[in-house]
């Protein structure tokens, strides 16, 4: 079941990508190729991630800054809490405000200690997401961007006790929800059943992620929490030593996944790049789309 926000779309695809900064030379020049190349879809948005306790602030500022001011693109910082005071915090919003930034992706963040450990606020910071969310409320009218787990976050007791914390960042003004990737729609469909069940109204924006290596991408998703399907193993099988058919049948798995999604009521798509165009230009050609009647669509 589709929000209201979600119905307004009137059956346009909307599209927002997600980056990460780059950590070296070479993948600095790979996300300016790839931001060039992805701005031609004109996305409502893009983020850039942010480390935990601001591990990556510089470059993902610099990233912000450059995405902004040279790319024009609407661009949301993401932000955590992890090892953190309020103060702090409230520094960095003040040094991506400058930048230009006026929509943030509001996160608690992992452990700094690793995936998996336990997570101890900061003493004197925000103890999760929600919190965080009415502090940048009370700072100015952002935008919001908050995480939401089709299948429940990894520390959730619980399926009520995580859309009770959805429904925490929703109260305290968080504006939309970008979830985690998944990869069965049914999955995200019964999710979507709880969320308006709750009373939660804003956008409940599902996470796409193409797939550049499935061996990969199951070693991560065991540490998110995320199912990964059985039929993909077959998709993939017998195409470890084959990049050409496997990417072709990555960007046939992530548009047949958004089709699906579409035919269900939804309309909204936030892409996780990997810093990576070719995949992502193949799942939305595959889509029917091109970039000059991207808007249109």
């Amino acid at each position: 079941m589709a929000t209201t926000e979600q119905n307004r779309a009137n059956g346009r695809l909307h599209l927002s990508f997600e980056f990460f900064p780059p950590k070296s030379p070479e993948m600095d020049k790979q996300l300016w190729e790839t931001v060039a190349e992805l701005s031609r879809w004109n996305p409502d948005f893009v983020s850039v991630t942010y480390g935990a306790g601001g591990t990556t602030k510089a470059p993902t500022l610099e990233a912000v800054r450059r995405m902004i001011g040279d790319a024009k693109l609407h661009t949301a910082a993401h932000l955590t809490c992890v090892d953190a005071s309020r103060d702090d915090v409230h520094k960095v919003v003040d040094e991506f405000r400058a930048a230009g930034v006026r929509h943030f992706v509001a996160l608690r963040g992992d452990p700094s200690t690793g995936i998996g450990t336990a997570y101890t606020p900061h003493p004197d910071g925000y103890a999760n997401a929600a919190e965080l969310v009415k502090g940048l409320r009370e700072i100015s009218d952002f935008e919001i961007s908050v995480s939401a787990y089709p299948e429940k976050h990894p520390e959730s007791a619980d399926e009520a006790a995580d859309i009770d914390m959805l429904k925490r960042k929703f109260d305290n003004g968080a504006t939309r929800a970008l979830t985690q990737f998944f990869f069965d729609n049914d999955v995200y469909e019964r999710y979507m059943e709880r969320v308006v069940a709750a009373g939660i109204t804003i956008p409940v924006v599902p996470g796409i992620m193409p797939i550049q290596n499935l061996t990969q991408l199951k070693r991560f998703a065991g540490r998110c929490g995320t199912s990964v399907p059985s039929f993909l193993d077959v998709r993939f099988e017998g195409l470890d030593e084959n990049p050409t058919d496997r990417a072709k049948v990555a960007a046939d798995v992530a548009a047949e996944q958004i089709e699906d999604l579409q035919r269900r009521g939804f309309h909204e798509f936030h892409l996780y790049t990997m810093n990576r165009a070719p995949l992502v230009n193949a799942v939305l050609e595959n889509l029917g789309l091109s970039p000059e009647r991207r808007s249109a669509a």
